[in-house]
């Protein structure tokens, strides 16, 4: 297929094959079976900090289906403190609760999108907010009342019910798509695996010296790395990866075994896998060349996940459009949170950010503008529309993602 042929060739022109585990090489640097490095005897791996905010991310999205929760508590799962900067103890886990970490903290938080754009990182971190504060303050008092055009409430999608604001819209399903991008994909791109992270300061000395940080068997770049590792593998099976991949979490490793399971895009999985352990391998090895090769390898790969899922739910949402409403709406939710997401998608071998604010905002008005009332009144015409201009910047068509 043409998505497959295109990373092919990409492979080509940066000189790498990408390959089965036993003959995966290049120069002299080979990547182990499974994603596993150790230094005098003791695993030099570490992405706590990552496995943590999934789980955070998980309670919270949780959370904003159980209509008897508070916006303050809600809001504290996000931040993981109170409106004044006090700890909290807002999660089920004692662990989570006694964390420093937080969801927040970390939303559009990348240095390579933010470091010199913190007006809008502070708007994105916001708007999840919003979204956060509209599931109670609109949808969850409407809890009882029928949904029609400019009236929030339920409405059926088959046994299931979906609870919807007045344009159509599930927040939850905006929050949980949306952190999709914004946490997980936006740390990883364009963040852990910059060369302004990995190289940051004396990172490459130090990693030429095997200095480790304090306490610990890493050097600061491996530790980088990991936290890149981290994102889309901190919660997932590690002696099993590419068997159990989508369902590690809700996030992008639940998106990464959906788009594994279409035929047209059957070895994105294991490209992905593959390609950490070798960029690990190379840093291990000093080879910094090969390392950001395998960056750029994931940097694309990982940004493809987000625009065939954004073309995906438009294109199966519109075939319900006459017959199961709520299924539709059900789907252009998830589709609004993955469009939202593909802000901080990345082109492999690119600098840049694949979409603007505005091509992105652009997207969203056009979904939600074909009537006054949203996502009620949107047309197959307008999903096509979008979805065509959105796999323009992708090496998939429309109809591969769409199945």
């Amino acid at each position: 297929m043409k998505f497959l042929q295109n990373i092919l060739f990409a492979s080509l022109i940066i000189g790498l094959a990408s390959c089965g585990d036993e003959e995966m090489q290049s120069s002299n640097v080979t990547a182990p079976s499974e994603y596993q490095f150790d230094r005098n005897g003791a695993s030099s791996v570490s992405f706590s900090g990552q496995t943590t905010r999934i789980l955070m991310a998980e309670e919270l999205v949780s959370a904003l289906s159980d209509f008897s929760q508070s916006t303050e508590t809600l809001n504290e799962m996000y931040a993981n403190m109170d409106i004044s900067g006090n700890d909290v103890a807002p999660f089920a886990s004692d662990a989570l609760n006694i964390s420093t970490k937080s969801i927040r903290s970390k939303v559009a938080a990348s240095y390579d999108l933010f470091n010199t754009n913190s007006v809008e990182g502070a708007a994105i971190k916001s708007q999840i907010a919003a979204w956060i504060d509209a599931q109670i303050n609109e949808v969850a008092i409407n809890e009882n009342i029928l949904a029609e055009p400019g009236v929030a409430g339920q409405i059926a999608d088959g046994t299931s019910t979906r609870y919807i604001n007045a344009q159509g819209l599930e927040y939850n399903q905006a929050v949980a798509k949306g952190l999709i991008g914004s946490l997980m994909l936006d740390q990883i791109v364009n963040n852990y695996l910059s060369p302004s992270v990995l190289d940051d300061g004396d990172n490459r000395a130090e990693n030429d010296s095997e200095l480790t940080e304090e306490a610990q068997s890493y050097t600061t770049m491996e530790h980088k790395w990991d936290e890149a590792y981290g994102y889309l593998f901190g919660t997932a099976d590690q002696s099993n990866i590419l068997a159990t991949v989508g369902s590690g979490d809700s996030f992008l490793n639940k998106y990464l075994g959906r788009v594994n399971n279409d035929d047209d895009f059957a070895t994105i999985a294991e490209d992905i896998y593959n390609a950490f352990k070798l960029g690990r391998a190379a840093i291990v090895a000093k080879d910094y060349t090969l390392r950001d090769q395998q960056a750029n390898i994931l940097k694309g790969l990982l940004s493809d996940i987000i625009g065939i899922r954004s073309v995906y739910y438009l294109q199966q949402s519109k075939l319900q459009l006459d017959s199961n409403l709520g299924g539709a709406f059900h789907g252009l939710s998830e589709g609004y949170g993955f469009i939202y997401s593909l802000r901080y998608a990345r082109a492999a071998n690119s600098t840049d950010a694949l979409f603007t604010r505005e091509e992105v905002d652009g997207f969203i008005t056009a979904l939600m503008s074909d009537g006054a009332n949203g996502l009620w009144d949107v047309t197959p015409e307008t999903l096509d529309q979008i979805s065509e201009q959105i796999a323009a910047k992708f090496s998939f068509t429309v109809a591969e993602a769409a199945e």
